[in-house]
Order: C-alpha cells, then structure tokens, then sequence
C-alpha cells in the first residue's frame, strides 16, 4: 500500500471512535438516574448547563461570522487561499460540537453515577468512565473526520481526474470544473496547497476552544470560589449543601468549563498537532506520505483508545491508590498498542530509511506517560507535596498558599527537562543534524505521539466532573454517607487526572508550538522573505520579551475576571443567606436560578477581552514591529506559557487534593481550623488549575496559527519591510 491508500484510514477511524462513543452513550442512559430528588438535581443542572452554552454558542457565532467576513475579504484579495474562511468555519463548528455533545452527556452521567455508586465503587466508575470515554472519542472521531473531510475534498479539487463514460457528453462543458484540476495557490504543489489549507481549520479550533475554556473557566471557578467562601468557611454548611443558593451553579460551572471547555480545548490540540505535523510533512520532502503518518496514527490511537477501556475496572476498596491503579492500566495497554502499530506504520509509509521518525513517536509518548507520572507525583493526596499543603494548614490559609505555590513551582522541572529531551531526541533521530526540517517535522509527530491516545486520556479527565456532580447529587438528595464516600474518592482521584490530562495538553502545546513556529517561518518563505532568526537582532529580542510577557497579562486578566464574577456570587448568597426566612434551617428554597444567572452573565462578559488579546498581538507585532518579531513572540510564548500553565495546573490540583486530605479525617476532618485554611488554598487554585492555566496551551497555539494565516497580510503592510 502506498501512503495516500493508508489514508482511509483515517476516516475509518472517525467512524469507529464515534460509532463507539455512541454505544457507551446508549449505555450510559439506560441506566437508572435514581430517585425523584435525584433527578430533579440533575435536572435542574442539565437546564443550566444548555442555557449557558446556548448562550456562548451565540455570542461566539456572531465573532466567527465578523472573523470569516474578514478572512474571506483577504481571500478575495488574493492574501489568502479561498477555502480558508471556510476551514475556519468548519474549524470552530467541531470544536463547539464535541464540547455540546461531551456535555451533553456528563450531564446525564452524574445522577447515574450516583445510583450506581449506592451498589459499589466499581459500579460507579464504570459510568463516570464511560462517560468521560464519550467524550474522548467524540473529540477524536470528531477531529479525524474534520481532517479528513478537508484532506479528500482539497485533493480532488486540485487532482484531474477522466470524465466517466456514463456521463453524457452535452452536461460535460457543465460540470468541467470537476474533472480538471484547479490551478494551485502561490505556485506551490498540490499537496503544500492542501496542508496549507488544512492548517487554517486549525486556527477555528482554537478560537473556539479559547473562548470555550476562559468562558466555560470563568463561569465554573466564579460559582465555585463564591460557593465555598460563603457556604463552607463562612457559614460553616457542607459542600454542596442544598441550602448554598450557588451550589447549583457550582455544578453548572463544572459541565460547562471542565467538560465542554476541556473537550474544545482538547480537540484543538489533537487537530493542531496533526496538521501541524503534516505541513512540516511537506516541508521535510516527504509529500504525501509525510501528511499519512500523523493522520493514520490517529486512527491508529482510535483502535489502542477503545481496547484500552475494557481494561479500567476497580476493587471495592475507595482508595486513590487501588482506582488510579485502575485508570492507569487502561492508559498503559493503549500506549503499548501504539507504540507497536507505530512502527509498522512509519516502517511501510515511509520506508525503513526514515525508521528514526518512529523513534520520534515513541519519544513523544514516553514523554506524555512520563509528564502524566510527574503531575500525579505532585498533586495526588498519596504523595509528600501535596500532603506538605495539608500539614502548613496548621498554621493557616497563609501558609497554604505559600506552600501549594511552592509546590507548583517545583512541579515545572520534571515536565520541562522531559519536552526538553523530548524535542532533542525527536529532532535528531528524525534526520535533524542534517535536515532542519525532518529534524522538526520529527518534533512535531512526537507531539502527535502524545496525544495519539487522546481518546482514553480525555476519558480519564473527563469523568472527573461527573464524579464531582455524582458527590454534589448524593450530598443534595441526603443519601447514605457511604456513597458520598465512594464519589468522593472518585472526585479525588479526578482531580489528580485532570491535572494529568492538563499536563498532556500543555506538554503537547509545548512541541506543537515549536511546529507552528517552524512553519510560520515556512509560510513567510512561500511569500519571497527569509527570516534569520539570530538572538543578537534586536527585534527578535523584542519579540522574545513580548511574547515572554503575554501569558502573565492573560492569567491576570482571567484571574482578576474569577474574581469579579466570584465577588458577586459571594453578595448574591450573602443576600440569600440573610433575606429568605427559613433558609438556613433547611425550610425553605435558596433561589438557584439567581446564580447561574449571575455566573453566566460575567463569563459572557469577561471571556471577550483576554480572547482577543490572543487575536490582536501577533498581528500588532508583525505590522508594527517586523516579522521577525513575531517569530521573536511566539518564541517567548511559548516558553513562558509552558512553564507557567504547568505551574498553575499542579498548583491548583494540590490544592484542591490537600483539601481533599483534610476531609477524609486527616488534622481535624471537616469544620476544623486546618480545614478552612485548605479551602482558602483551594479557592485560589481554583483559577488556577481551571481557567488560567489550562487556557494557556491555547494561547500559544492561537498565536501561531493567526501569524501564519495572516501573515501574507503581515508582509504587504508592515512598517519594517
């Protein structure tokens, strides 16, 4: 077979990931949602949830709409290939969709999880993970057939094929247009013309995921600081307690930022990296079969995703150690599977000369475990740093924060030195000594090696929030204690695995924005400019500062948004707290709605100007600055936003997870000093690990791919010439 037959493969995999992804949604809502008062809670947050991303989906299509009008006007003045507005549309809509329909189902999980917690631990893993499975393979299935719609479109439209016989010959002068090849863009070759492309869907992706995570992250840690600091420290009442009037919205914020915000997040990472990949595929001299690795070793990632969920199951013993132990295995068989199908693959695509491009894939996926292993090391309750968090609660929410800061602080070192020889070892195995380009095309399908098994590492992500909604649902409907305990263990552990699948994301970035920059500098040579990207130019420089400083402004302004949203759901349950008669003696309602409300409005508000931001920069750069400088930009970027999004990430999930300590009965147990102290820890986490952090990934990717697709633009008009 040659490499456009493996192909196929591709949409092949599409299907399977999403046939699959349907079966476990079937499944899923067979089951029994429990109780009247259990349904009617997850009721009330299925309601919250549609209203909310109803109401994002509209104010980010009226964005996308103005966004496409412009790229279709440069399109029309030749600065851009046709098809792009159209790729940006189609981009966003997948993004947006696996993110619906992810959350979607977590909603329909959580009262599930709970009914099926009551029977046993493993009853209730088994729905909360197949849950997150949904959402996993929806966001592949999704992404490989977006790539594959384009990749098989572009192909014939730029392909010559002969008329039919049956075609009759009157209707031929009608529909010539289908049978001969259109001329190319930019006098490229075919297959540049249909990476180029490919790579602008991309550029839609992240749009839409950026604005899905800072919105969906707003909304989710605004109702989350504001109902613990009012409900849990000042009030003294149990988490997610029905009397808290945010306690709803809490649960809302969760599906909406940690489900659908995560899965737009995490399909743009997947489709980012693969088309990335396949433009340096080009650029390395490896044509069509350079486009067929990263492609079909997604579907190849599809197949080793769906063997490994039969592998999660769990003893009944609710203890972090013996469930992680659990999801683990499932991770470990599909990451074994791919690492073996992968060497066939590179070995009959592109021949057995280029056998060091499979080291790269392997080298990527090592690296994916390896950073997977650091971040459960530095935020699981089993282990030393996060217990150290519990233990300076003693001495009060000050030393809290200093210690879970610190924390975050080492965290960044394993995670760094990984991608570092991660990207050394990709590099040079792939021919990079003596090929720039195959040495960065290897870096760029290391990247894809990580995320290759995307579909059960989401999975394990993704049932964090559907466990967390399962302990609320128990909490709320007044069941057993021993089924809050066993959601609680899950919500523990869910908090170590989103952090690990945060850490697969950022890690993931961190290569793939160094493929973006590689073709950046590509894209600016097809328009007759060659970029020398030597340290000592002082626009570089300038560049390496501004790109180095973008992150930080970004988490400001998300973190002071938190804020603000935060501080108006603490005066909304004060109010409730202190004017509805009866209320804290369980007598009467708390006004749920007012919250969510309340919540909605600020995300909605606050998400635009941080988006933006990530839009407007590397464009203000080029046109004012130079192109060089935009290189310089998305250089520092990327290194400050690597390191920081780890940071916040494993800040956050220690965090929470010291908070989680405490309340299993460690120094003093729920309602002591050392518990409060945790919570103020945790609300500043909170932020952290949920909106800032996780959104930083997108932000260096968004960068790269408006200063390619933008970058004809950039060129005729710049200042610096």
């Amino acid at each position: 077979m040659t490499g456009s037959n493996f192909l196929w493969l591709a949409p092949v995999g599409s299907i399977m990931a999403l046939t699959f992804a349907w079966y476990l949604a079937a499944s899923i809502l067979k089951k029994d949602e429990g109780n009247e008062k259990m349904r009617e809670i997850a009721q009330a947050v299925r309601v919250g949830a549609r209203a909310y991303l109803k109401r994002q989906y509209a104010g980010v299509s009226l964005f996308f709409l103005v966004v496409f009008f412009i790229l279709l006007l440069l399109a029309l003045n030749k600065y851009l290939v046709i098809f792009v507005p159209f790729a940006f549309l189609t981009g966003g809509f997948f993004s947006g969709l696996s993110g619906f329909i992810g959350m979607s189902i977590a909603t329909q999980s959580s009262a599930r999880t709970t009914n099926a917690a009551m029977k046993s631990l493993n009853s209730g893993l088994r729905v909360a993970f197949s849950s997150g499975a949904v959402m996993g393979l929806v966001v592949v299935g999704l992404g490989l057939l977006d790539l594959s719609i384009w990749y098989f479109f572009l192909n014939a439209y730029y392909g010559s094929y002969s008329v039919p016989a049956w075609l009759p010959q009157w209707l031929y002068p009608y529909l010539r247009w289908a049978f001969e090849a259109h001329p190319l863009p930019i006098g490229t070759d075919k297959i540049t013309a249909i990476t180029s492309t490919m790579l602008c869907f991309g550029m839609g992706a992240s749009f839409q995921a950026l604005f899905a995570r800072v919105g969906g992250g707003i909304f989710t840690k605004a109702a989350d600081v504001g109902a613990d600091l009012v409900g849990k420290v000042e009030a003294g009442i149990p988490e997610d307690d029905p009397r808290n009037p945010a306690v709803i919205a809490d649960n809302v914020g969760d599906n909406v930022g940690d489900v659908a915000g995560m899965g737009a997040d995490l399909y743009e990472s997947y489709v980012g990296s693969i088309v990335a990949t396949s433009v340096l595929g080009v650029a390395a001299g490896l044509g069509v079969a350079g486009v067929t690795v990263p492609m079909v070793m997604a579907a190849v990632g599809v197949v080793s995703s769906i063997i490994g969920t039969f592998f999660v199951h769990s003893r009944e013993e609710a203890t972090q150690k013996v469930l992680l132990a659990a999801l683990r295995k499932g991770m470990f068989v599909s990451s074994l599977l791919v690492a073996i199908i992968s060497y066939f693959l590179v070995k009959y695509t592109l021949g057995a000369q280029h056998l060091g491009v499979y080291w790269s894939v392997l080298s990527g996926l090592v690296a994916g475990v390896l950073i997977g292993l650091s971040t459960e090391y530095y935020t699981s309750s089993h282990f030393s740093p996060t217990r150290s968090i519990a233990d300076a609660s003693l001495t009060g929410p000050a030393t809290v924060i200093i210690g879970g800061i610190a924390v975050g602080m080492m965290s960044t070192v394993i995670p760094v030195i990984v991608v570092g020889i991660a990207i050394l070892l990709s590099y040079f195995l792939s021919g990079g000594a003596t090929n720039f380009n195959s040495g960065i095309y290897g870096v760029g399908i290391s990247a894809v090696g990580m995320l290759s098994i995307l579909g059960i590492t989401l999975a394990t992500d993704a049932y964090g929030p559907v466990a967390d909604n399962a302990g609320g649902n128990a909490q709320m409907a007044n069941l057993d204690p021993e089924v809050r305990k066993r959601t609680d263990a899950l919500d523990a552990l869910g908090n170590t695995t989103a952090a690990t699948g945060k850490g697969f994301a950022i890690g993931s970035a961190a290569l793939t924005a160094l493929a973006l920059i590689a073709a950046y500098r590509d894209q600016v040579a097809l328009y007759g400019k060659e970029l020398n990207l030597s340290l000592m130019d002082p626009t570089i420089l300038v560049g390496l500062f501004i790109g180095g400083m973008l992150p930080f402004v970004f988490c400001s302004m998300t973190m002071s948004a938190v804020g603000r949203a935060a501080g108006k759901i603490v005066v909304e349950v004060r109010r409730q707290f202190k004017e509805i008669t009866g209320l804290m003696e369980g007598k009467a309602k708390p006004d749920y709605a007012r919250c969510v409300t309340i919540a909605t409005s600020a995300a909605q508000k606050e998400m635009i100007i941080p988006s933006l931001m990530a839009i407007i920069a590397p464009i203000a750069v080029g046109l004012l600055v130079g192109i060089k400088a935009v290189a310089g930009l998305l250089t520092g970027a990327t290194v400050s936003g690597f390191v920081l999004a780890v940071m916040m990430a494993n800040s956050g999930g220690a965090w929470d997870n010291a908070k989680k300590y405490i309340e299993e009965g460690h120094h003093g147990g729920k309602g002591s000093p050392a518990h409060k102290a945790v919570v103020v820890g945790d609300t500043v986490g909170d932020p952290f690990k949920d909106t800032s952090g996780p959104s930083l990934n997108i932000l260096i990717k968004l960068m790269s791919m408006v200063s390619i697709v933008f970058a004809s633009f950039v060129i005729s008009y710049t200042l610096f010439k």
